[in-house]
């Protein structure tokens, strides 16, 4: 899926993050819900209007699945196993908003690491989502 340089252009993205999940995955999902607002079908347990707490503590688990598949980008099928099913087969997502997601997330990176998120680093970390996103949708074939 990805090459050795690119395995690294994702670590080198991954390593301004870490540590900063939460801020960063409230920041997604708050664009995710305001952008594209069909999105909240999937997060009734937050309510209908989120409070930070809520999406930090959500976001930061989105965040830290993000970090398993960054650490396991040789393995993801494995990795990423469990929480393919339970897209798949408890909270029944529909796939087609993965692309939603990763496209929010490239806007949460760019806004935050500026100059850090050239556009190559971009074009790799669009590549790396979007396989991650296959892997979580390949349960519901």
């Amino acid at each position: 899926m990805l090459s050795a340089q690119e395995r690294a252009q994702v670590a080198q993205v991954w390593d301004l993050i870490a540590g900063h999940e939460a801020p960063f995955g409230a920041e997604l999902l708050l664009r995710l819900f305001t952008v594209y607002p069909s999105t909240k079908t999937y997060f009734k347990h937050l309510g209908d209007r989120p409070d930070e707490v809520q999406l930090l503590s959500h976001g930061q688990r989105v965040l830290e699945a993000v970090g398993v598949a960054v650490r396991h980008m040789d393995n993801l099928r494995a990795a990423l196993s469990p929480l393919a099913d339970l897209h798949a087969h408890v909270l029944r997502v529909d796939p087609t908003n993965f692309p939603l997601l990763i496209q929010c997330f490239q806007v949460v990176l760019a806004s935050h690491l500026q100059g850090e998120f050239t556009v190559e680093m971009q074009v790799v970390w669009d590549k790396f989502l979007t396989g991650l996103a296959v892997v979580l949708t390949e349960k519901y074939h």
